[in-house]
């Protein structure tokens, strides 16, 4: 029997393309997706994904989305907290794996596996250490679709913001920039691509630079927020 999984989605190419993977999996059956949003400006954490647009994937994903909202600013201990009681109603609903889209970073998925350690639920990482530059090429070959909407200026240039993530792109970035951002440089919202049922048409918005980073408004085609 399959184990039921909930995916942590951060609304990117990289959650996408684990969902993607996962849906091969003959053991693991993914049931829905898990978002931390800012309840302070109603986006996803990082990424700053509207909402709306959010709500959008998951349903031409065809999976729940659970939604934990976190104060601006959110304390270590708040974060766990929320994390904790939603850990417990997970096993409650029988949820008995956590899946994520990490590639290579050991402390991330270290933190990851002891955030989960003695909760009954296993960790999952379906595309750990493939190869970023082979990931990305099988991608772009698949027909996913993203959009760069946050980036760090100190690594890759401010006029990024914005722009589709393609193999034209990974021209115009440093040398040492990973072509899937995975350090940080970058973080994307994924708008088509093998996992969904159908493309969410967007128009690019206001760039703005808060915190010492750059973020690009993705917006929905419908106009809603």
């Amino acid at each position: 029997m399959k184990r039921k999984a909930l995916l942590s989605w951060s609304s990117g190419k990289d959650s996408a393309w684990a969902l993607h993977t996962l849906r091969q999996d003959s053991q693991i059956d993914v049931v829905g997706l898990l978002t931390v949003v800012n309840e302070a400006n109603d986006r996803v954490a990082m990424h700053a994904t509207r909402s709306h647009l959010l709500r959008r994937q998951s349903d031409a994903l065809g999976l729940r989305l659970q939604v934990i909202h976190i104060p601006d600013p959110c304390s270590n201990e708040e974060y766990g907290a929320a994390m904790r009681s939603f850990v417990d109603n997970a096993r409650q609903d029988g949820i008995e794996c956590m899946a994520f889209g990490d590639l290579f970073l050991e402390d991330i998925r270290d933190y990851r596996e002891q955030q989960l350690k003695g909760t009954g639920l296993k960790p999952a990482f379906p595309i750990w250490n493939t190869p970023t530059d082979s990931l990305a090429k099988e991608m772009w070959a698949s027909g996913v679709e993203a959009y760069i909407s946050c980036l760090d200026p100190r690594k890759i240039p401010k006029a990024l913001a914005g722009r589709r993530w393609s193999e034209a792109l990974l021209g115009e970035l440093p040398e040492d920039v990973d072509p899937c951002g995975e350090n940080g440089e970058f973080h994307t919202v994924v708008v088509d691509g093998p996992m969904f049922r159908e493309s969410m048409p967007v128009r690019i918005g206001q760039t703005v630079e808060r915190q010492g980073f750059v973020f690009t408004d993705i917006i929905p085609v419908d106009g809603r927020v």
